[in-house]
């Protein structure tokens, strides 16, 4: 039984490696493409700018509008949307069908990845729920390390059809896995939209929304601008930054699997204590960047609190309602989105006016937030809603 759990477990996690092999692994193609379709690179760049924005809305309407579907029919339509339209992306003959195939999957994106996230939670039970998360992240994960450099591989080696063919192929062995192996799970107990928008007048669900994306924010005021820094301040070449890039991705997979072994022991400890040892990561890489071997030691630890906090993200906002789990995911995958956005953006500013150095300040600044709000949800709300359970046992 144990090896059943295991196994669909493993095809959550691939399937959310196609979907995120799909969404990440076109940054590595983004020249090719603007050569076959004759656009120039920002023009190119709307796919990926179209399919986050995509992602944004559709993480707070799509997985409660879907929420009663039978669910491994809606795992293989999401999975089946994405080969049909990765296979139209692949003979497109124009940009601008290109586009729309690229942004129309985006819009189920968030449904496969929140509905994988409360199955596996479902598969392991409550108390090793965040362990079961940190393996959906671990596909999380890979696809954002392996997608980009395989498709450039396979696009610069062969051909723009190749690497379309990979997001494919990745689609179909995801759509074949759940095809063949999960049985049908009928929703039993659908909470109604009506109940499940109600955990938005709660201050607790906003307090952790906060968390969310004051993290994804913390993440990529520093990490969107990994390269310039490892190659301008650190003068890595670049052979040495494509080992870096990969040494600070393997490092995020394993903080994910920690990640989950600290929140399943003690998510509030884990959640207080993380800005600190994050911001003294930082501070770090500001004091020795110009050092080639302490940079390679220090991405280790950079990209484990990379994982980590990926974690935390999932877990403060689905601990928050655990009334409206698959709500709850769909609402991290667009603020986790929208702090992406938010730390890109303050990164950028902050980098023009101020240089390197500023960007980690920027980052120890969003960190430094996050434990500001992991204090304010548990000590004001996770202590008075104990304090009945405690009257109870007095």
């Amino acid at each position: 039984m144990e090896q059943k759990k295991n196994l669909l477990i493993f095809i959550l996690a691939m399937g959310t490696f196609s979907i995120l092999n799909t969404e990440v692994g076109i940054l590595g193609i983004l020249p090719n493409i603007a050569a076959r379709f004759a656009v120039d690179i920002p023009t190119a760049g709307l796919l990926v700018s179209g399919f986050a924005l995509a992602i944004f809305f559709a993480g707070t309407t799509m997985p409660l509008l879907l929420s009663k579907m039978e669910r491994k029919r809606l795992m293989l339509f999401v999975l089946g949307f994405f080969i049909v339209c990765n296979a139209v992306s692949l003979v497109a003959p124009t940009f601008e069908v290109a586009l729309a195939a690229r942004i129309a999957p985006a819009f189920v994106h968030p449904v496969y990845c929140s509905l994988a996230y409360v199955i596996a939670a479902e598969l392991v039970g409550p108390e090793r729920a965040p362990q079961a998360a940190a393996k959906i992240m671990i596909g999380v994960s890979s696809g954002i390390v392996i997608g980009s450099p395989v498709t450039a591989f396979l696009a610069d080696t062969f051909s723009y059809e190749a690497a379309m063919g990979f997001f494919i192929l990745m689609n179909v062995l995801a759509f074949l896995g759940t095809l063949r192996f999960f049985p049908a799970m009928p929703v039993t107990q659908a909470a109604s939209i009506g109940s499940q928008l109600g955990v938005l007048k709660k201050a607790k669900t906003w307090v952790s929304l906060f968390v969310v994306s004051s993290v994804g924010a913390a993440l990529f005021t520093v990490y969107a601008y990994i390269s310039s820094f490892l190659l301008d301040v650190t003068k890595l070449t670049s052979s040495e930054l494509s080992i870096a890039l990969f040494v600070f991705g393997i490092s995020s997979i394993a903080g994910n699997y920690v990640g989950g072994r600290l929140l399943t022991a003690d998510a509030k400890k884990t959640a207080l204590v993380y800005p600190f040892v994050f911001s003294a990561v930082y501070l770090a890489v500001s004091l020795l960047g110009a050092s080639a071997p302490a940079m390679f030691l220090l991405l280790v630890g950079w990209g484990m609190m990379n994982g980590i906090g990926n974690n935390i993200q999932q877990h403060w906002i689905v601990s928050a309602i655990p009334e409206a789990v698959g709500f709850a995911n769909g609402l991290f995958i667009s603020f986790g989105n929208l702090g992406t956005t938010l730390g890109t953006t303050v990164g950028g500013l902050l980098l023009g006016s101020f240089g390197f150095a500023a960007i980690f300040f920027g980052g120890i600044g969003f960190l430094a937030l996050t434990f500001a709000a992991v204090v304010l949800r548990v000590v004001r709300y996770e202590r008075r809603d104990a304090a009945p359970a405690e009257v109870v046992e007095a």
